[in-house]
C-alpha cells in the first residue's frame, strides 16, 4: 500500500508527469522506496481512478499528450491517515546474513570476496547520501531546510555507516578465518 503513498507525497511536494515522477524517484524517493517506471504509472491510472488525484489542465496542447497531475483534497485525506496509521516495524530479511550462518556449518570458502564487495557498494551508497546532503542540506541553510526530508537522508547515513562498520569487521573475520 506504500507505493500510491510515495506517489502522493512527491505529487504534493511537486504537481507532476508521469516522466518527472519516475525520474524523482531515481533520484529521491527510491533510495528507501524503489518502484519500476511500469509500476508508477499503473499506480497513477488507480489514484485517478479513485479521485485522489487529477491531470492538471493545460491550456495550450501538450507535445507527446504528456499528462501532469495533482493531488486532490481526497488524496491529502488518505495521505494524511495513511501517516497517522501504526505499521509494525518489518523484520531484517537479508540473504548476505542467511549466507554467512549458513558460512557457519558449511564453511565460508570464497566468502570473504563478497563480503568485500559488499563493502565497496556501501561505502559508494554512503558517499552518495554525503554528497546529497552536501549539496541540499548545506550547514549555512540547516535551520531553513525541510527538517523532515533531512532526517530521511540521515536515516540513509546511518544505515550506511552501520554496513560499513559491520561489513568490515565481518570481512576481517572472515579473512582470518580463511
Amino acid at each position: 500500500m506504500s507505493l500510491p503513498h510515495a506517489i502522493l507525497t512527491a505529487l504534493l511536494e511537486k504537481p507532476s508527469s508521469g516522466l518527472e515522477l519516475t525520474r524523482r524517484f531515481d533520484r529521491s524517493i527510491g533510495y528507501f522506496w524503489s518502484a519500476t517506471h511500469q509500476q508508477i504509472y499503473r499506480e497513477l491510472g488507480r489514484l485517478e481512478e479513485s479521485s485522489l488525484i487529477r491531470e492538471l489542465p493545460h491550456e495550450v496542447p501538450v507535445r507527446g499528450g504528456r499528462r501532469e497531475y495533482e493531488v486532490l483534497p481526497a488524496g491529502r485525506a488518505e495521505l494524511a491517515g495513511w501517516v497517522a496509521e501504526q505499521h509494525d516495524p518489518k523484520p531484517v530479511r537479508d540473504a548476505l546474513l542467511l549466507r554467512l550462518r549458513a558460512a557457519a556449518v558449511v564453511g565460508a570458502t570464497g566468502l570473504d570476496a563478497e563480503f568485500r564487495r559488499h563493502l565497496q557498494l556501501h561505502r559508494a551508497q554512503l558517499e552518495e547520501y554525503r554528497e546529497i546532503e552536501r549539496r541540499d542540506f548545506p550547514a549555512d541553510r540547516a535551520a531553513q531546510e525541510n527538517r523532515l526530508q533531512h532526517l530521511v537522508l540521515q536515516a540513509g547515513i546511518n544505515l550506511e555507516e552501520f554496513w560499513v562498520a559491520w561489513l568490515t569487521e565481518a570481512a576481517a573475520v572472515l579473512g582470518a578465518a580463511d
